[in-house]
């Protein structure tokens, strides 16, 4: 027996599934998303999707780094193997600079990059919107609209009816085939 993942409305147009995403997020889920074969001029705003947080994930990675960077020329050039060159002192955060400065960017490279598959949750090697009898339509010509049976005001016929509302070209129920095995 297979478990419901959801509920897909399929359309046509740019515009219909603009105004369907409104109307779902106005009528207040919050398991749902979209699928579109290319990105839509103000889609994220009218799914209510804020700002990404990989920036953060990207100042952290180079934050550490640069810090990484001045600790290693200060340990090895004050503690570890302390030597006088021309007079100068053991350390001083002027020379190590372009180490620190190497470091701040491989490691802000690898925070944005780890920071974009836990924001992403990736990988996902499988989703059940793949079951869709018809899924490579939605990354050619069609749009989506799915609403997860997990959200709080997910009833199958009420959701079904609502979506239907928005007069999509097609309404499925969307199984998690590989779940129930």
């Amino acid at each position: 027996m297979s478990k419901t993942y959801g509920i897909l409305a399929l359309f046509d147009t740019p515009p219909a599934i603009y105004e369907a995403a409104k109307s779902v997020r106005k009528a207040g889920y919050t398991k749902w998303d979209v699928i579109t074969p290319c990105p839509l001029h103000g889609m994220d705003g009218a799914m209510g999707i804020t700002r990404s947080k990989v920036p953060i994930f990207t100042f952290i990675g180079g934050f550490i780094g640069f810090w990484v960077g001045m600790f290693i020329a200060w340990y090895m050039g004050a503690y570890d193997y302390p030597l006088i060159v021309n007079g100068m002192p053991y350390f001083s955060p002027i020379f190590p600079f372009p180490v620190a400065y190497e470091m701040t960017i491989l490691l802000a490279a690898f925070g944005t990059l780890g920071g974009m598959f836990v924001t992403n949750r990736l990988p996902m090697h499988y989703h059940p919107v793949m079951n869709y009898d018809r899924f490579e339509r939605l990354t050619d010509d069609k749009f989506a609209v799915i609403i997860e049976a997990e959200d709080a005001l997910f009833d199958m016929q009420k959701t079904r009816e609502f979506l239907e509302s928005f007069g999509p070209a097609e309404v499925t129920v969307i199984t998690d085939e590989e779940e129930a095995e």
